[in-house]
């Protein structure tokens, strides 16, 4: 397993050290890994403990925003300074559990097997903790997001995911895209497989994003991919050769 782990953060600082003790415990039976955290312009102590936590661990990188720029975009940052050609990412509240990445890893391995253009294992939060509210507002999300976008992921809003480095960066980019990553696969000639993951209840720190601002946004961002699937060309292609 030679694999990249990308982190994004905003304002996580107490998460930050306890999250990478448990990545690194995760990775040890890794052939080659890396740990990206993208610091997306936290004003907390999140960049100081980062810079402490590069002395602490050999396998950390960090990359800073100035600014806030969103989830979506500090993930692709993570991929492209990746330098493995499998990506895992984890939210960095801490309630993705880090030991799932080998077990997706291994589903990745045994199911290309038989299905090469397998891009990406999604984690399935199938006992989730969170508050009541949340938890339904989710189960509507993904049932609508699932019919409109027939993306046939019961949980794509899950950050623990892992994925081809190369077919991601393919893939059209925009803000909030992160939400909508088994759709853009499928759209470009992948295939996607969910894995139930555990699920645990946040320690520390709170929810930077609100229901609202995800309702608002995931309903102009699914039309957008709505179109974007429409126009859609997926080729077969034959190279010729000389008779």
């Amino acid at each position: 397993m030679k694999i990249s782990v990308v982190v994004p953060v905003h304002n996580e600082a107490g998460n930050i050290v306890s999250l990478i003790e448990e990545i690194v415990n995760a990775m040890s039976t890794a052939n080659a890994y890396e740990i990206i955290y993208v610091d997306d312009g936290s004003n907390d102590q999140t960049t100081a403990v980062l810079k402490q936590a590069l002395r602490d661990f050999k396998a950390l990188r960090v990359i800073r925003h100035e600014q806030s720029c969103g989830q979506s975009t500090a993930i692709y940052t993570g991929v492209k300074a990746a330098k493995y050609p499998w990506i895992a990412t984890l939210d960095g509240d801490g309630q993705n559990d880090p030991a799932d990445i080998p077990r997706l890893y291994e589903a990745l391995i045994r199911e290309r097997e038989t299905a090469a253009n397998l891009w990406m294992v999604a984690g399935w939060r199938n006992k989730r903790y969170d508050s009541a509210w949340r938890l339904f507002s989710s189960k509507v999300a993904n049932g609508v997001r699932s019919r409109l976008l027939g993306d046939n992921t019961p949980d794509t809003g899950c950050g623990l995911k892992i994925f081809s480095r190369e077919s991601f960066l393919e893939l059209p980019y925009f803000d909030h895209m992160h939400r909508f990553l088994p759709a853009l696969v499928l759209r470009a000639g992948g295939h996607v497989i969910s894995v139930p993951v555990n699920h645990r209840s946040r320690t520390t720190g709170y929810s930077k994003y609100g229901t609202l601002d995800r309702l608002w946004a995931g309903i102009t961002d699914m039309f957008g991919v709505i179109w974007l699937q429409k126009r859609a060309k997926s080729p077969l292609i034959n190279e010729m050769e000389a008779d």
